[in-house]
């Protein structure tokens, strides 16, 4: 019998005490927030949506895994993609601006990145994430990272880093 991965369970663990505290402060501000997810596969909708009662705040999500949907939903320019990449603080930025326009909600959230376990380049490496958020009138704001892990590890930190970066964002 296989033994259990116990460091999922406790980066899942952590996803959801953060995906909670995220919702208390949307529902205490009554702000409402939707996600455009590429390298989560919807992994933030979900965490977020886990938290009874999220539809108070939770509107929606596009899961924007391939560029051609970063390009034609979201309205990223094939120049930003071919300049800066898939996985670029500029290719987020645009997404979690046109997220919230499209959602019309007051937070936009946007993540882009590498997962694994392929993909990686010398300069952007397996476990590199970029996370943007819009919220209006404040300027929209990104951050980057890298992550050291294997492909759901990755994912699981990255969900984890952009629920934090709300938070952090809150305060």
């Amino acid at each position: 019998m296989p033994v259990p991965d116990y460091s999922r369970i406790e980066l899942l663990s952590e996803a959801v005490t953060l995906a909670k505290a995220v919702g208390e402060i949307l529902r205490e501000r009554q702000l409402t927030i939707a996600v455009a997810e590429s390298c989560t596969g919807g992994l933030i909708g979900h965490l977020l949506t886990e938290i009874p009662g999220s539809s108070d705040y939770f509107i929606g999500g596009i899961i924007a895994y391939a560029d051609s949907v970063k390009q034609t939903l979201l309205d990223v320019p094939k120049t930003t993609i071919d300049t800066y990449g898939a996985v670029s603080e500029q290719t987020v930025l645009i997404m979690a601006q046109l997220t919230r326009q499209v959602f019309s909600t007051d937070i936009g959230l946007a993540i882009s990145g590498i997962a694994g376990p392929a993909g990686g380049k010398p300069e952007k490496p397996v476990g590199t994430v970029y996370i943007a958020i819009a919220q209006y009138p404040e300027q929209p704001i990104a951050r980057g990272n890298i992550y050291e892990g294997k492909r759901t590890e990755n994912k699981l930190n990255f969900a984890k880093a952009a629920l934090q970066l709300l938070l952090d964002n809150f305060t």
